[in-house]
């Protein structure tokens, strides 16, 4: 049996430990390679694009690929489209592996938006010096806001456009709590932004902003595309293949 994991998540990587070695599977993880070093997961990996759906679907034709499992960011909308797609296009069955989202808890002080547009279109009435986690790529949403400073946190450094007063801050989580109690409270951050990722890597800092009183703009996480099953874990999609086999 030869499965396909689209990943590049902490969700994907503990799936491939999962069934790595498992007898009568072969098992192959896709990163899309646009950080730098990434954690590379055990067995064959493969680092690029397909070409859209239709690439996807003929390298899964071409592979003779028996099930796909989609443990992308819950944030890649693109792939998780194309997975779909090409998964129909080939008639191989696709799970989608999406850790859950976070709910707000008594103390939140939670703004929904719906982009990152959205999101920087609240900023003005909520703060002035902004902790922005949402990642490199959607910089552009907030190049606009001159009034407000930004603290970005990404793992690879941005490239413009982007916010005309930023600091940038090159880490990448687990974090802990009292690291971003202490970086709140060093930058007198008075807003923050952030996707909703999920997990509990990436966590704290919506505890300690709640400690801190400060708001945060969340933006919604896209639907996982209309007819895939979807799981919460590793152990379950893990499950879902071995059952296949």
């Amino acid at each position: 049996m030869r499965v396909l994991i689209l990943g590049g998540t902490t969700e994907a990587r503990r799936l491939a430990e999962l069934l790595h070695g498992t007898p009568g599977l072969h098992l192959t993880s896709s990163l899309a390679g646009r950080v730098a070093g990434p954690r590379l997961p055990p067995g064959e990996v493969r680092v690029g694009g397909f070409g859209g759906a239709e690439g996807l679907a003929a390298w899964l034709r071409e592979h003779q690929v028996d099930a796909v499992i989609d443990a992308t960011h819950p944030f890649a909308g693109t792939i998780s489209f194309h997975a779909a797609r090409a998964a129909a296009d080939a008639h191989v069955p696709l799970l989608a592996l999406r850790r859950p989202g976070w709910d707000p808890v008594p103390g939140d002080v939670w703004h929904d938006a719906d982009s990152l547009a959205q999101a920087a279109e609240l900023l003005p009435g909520l703060g002035e010096r902004v902790f922005l986690t949402t990642g490199r790529m959607g910089l552009a949403a907030f190049a606009g806001l001159t009034e407000q400073w930004f603290l970005v946190r990404s793992v690879d450094a941005p490239e413009p456009p982007h916010p005309p007063r930023m600091e940038v801050l090159l880490d990448r989580g687990p974090f802990t709590l009292d690291g971003e109690r202490e970086l709140l409270r060093r930058h007198r951050v008075d807003v923050l932004v952030t996707k909703d990722s999920g997990g509990a890597a990436t966590a704290p800092k919506l505890t300690a902003a709640r400690e801190a009183g400060v708001p945060v703009v969340v933006v919604r996480r896209p639907p996982v595309p209309e007819g895939v099953p979807e799981v919460a874990g590793p152990a379950e999609a893990a499950r879902w293949v071995t059952d296949r086999l």
